[in-house]
């Protein structure tokens, strides 16, 4: 797999994924898992990050924000999370060593209709891969959030996620989603099936939204090259991917073009 991306752009809703070095699983014990969503609260009380979803697995986490205007809000949101997530795992444990991979992945996520794909794809994690049977059932996650009307220690931007998804109101927000996850743990036969345009592709929506990005990239010099090709002909979606270059670790590509490609047999 190649090496993860962290980049952000104003304005855009941003899936992160980070993972335990090696994929250990350091966070198998509730006590850590918690330790990590108190410090989201934390970083969203000193950063005003807004928070749309999240959950938290015994080897990874997902984390879906809206960092505004500001481009430090992520990045200085993520390093006090995982820092101080990792210093006192490393404390208890009287060990050394990183406690993360090295870098953790940003996907732009256009609102609407995408929005609410990656949403449910977040809180099935622990579903998909067969600790729970619904989504309430798992604690470490914002499912129980997006479904509450509570207001003391909420992680959640409520009003941040109600314009995401064009909705008016929690009520309607509560109906809908419950309506969502029934649907899909009704899938049953796809419901293992991980999407790796959530986790690897730099984003995620319409063609227009992935040119869009795609263009602001190159316009600010993120410029391994890039290509957009349909991930699936029955939803529209289109991801932005890094395109693999067998030469990249001879040539420094930070200054190469942009390339936009499809795979004509998909449209």
């Amino acid at each position: 797999m190649p090496r993860a991306n962290r980049h952000f752009l104003p304005g855009y809703v941003w899936h992160i994924t980070h993972r335990c070095r090696d994929r250990e699983f350091l966070l198998k014990f509730a006590k850590d898992r918690a330790a990590w969503i108190s410090w989201l609260y934390e970083a969203k009380r000193r950063f005003e990050i807004e928070v749309l979803n999240y959950t938290v697995t015994s080897n990874h986490i997902h984390l879906l924000v809206r960092g505004g205007q500001n481009r430090d809000i992520v990045p200085n949101s993520m390093q006090l999370v995982a820092g101080r997530v990792a210093q006192e795992f490393n404390q208890r444990w009287r060990c050394s060593g990183p406690f993360w991979e090295d870098r953790y992945h940003a996907t732009a996520v256009q609102t609407g209709s995408h929005l609410v794909r990656c949403m449910i794809y977040i809180d099935m994690n622990m579903v998909r891969a067969g600790v729970v049977d619904h989504p309430q059932h798992w604690k470490h996650g914002g499912y129980h959030e997006i479904l509450s009307q509570r207001d003391r220690y909420r992680i959640i931007s409520r009003d941040a996620l109600l314009t995401s998804l064009g909705m008016a109101d929690p009520a309607q927000l509560q109906r809908e989603y419950s309506r969502w996850i029934a649907e899909a743990l009704a899938l049953k036969p796809n419901r293992a099936c991980r999407e790796t345009r959530w986790t690897e592709a730099l984003a995620v929506g319409s063609e227009d939204f992935t040119r869009e990005i795609q263009g602001k990239l190159k316009s600010e010099g993120w410029g391994h090259k890039k290509s957009i090709s349909p991930s699936d002909k029955a939803d529209g979606d289109f991801e932005l991917r890094e395109a693999e270059n067998p030469y990249r670790h001879v040539f420094d590509l930070k200054k190469g073009p942009l390339r936009v490609e499809f795979n004509e047999n998909l449209r």
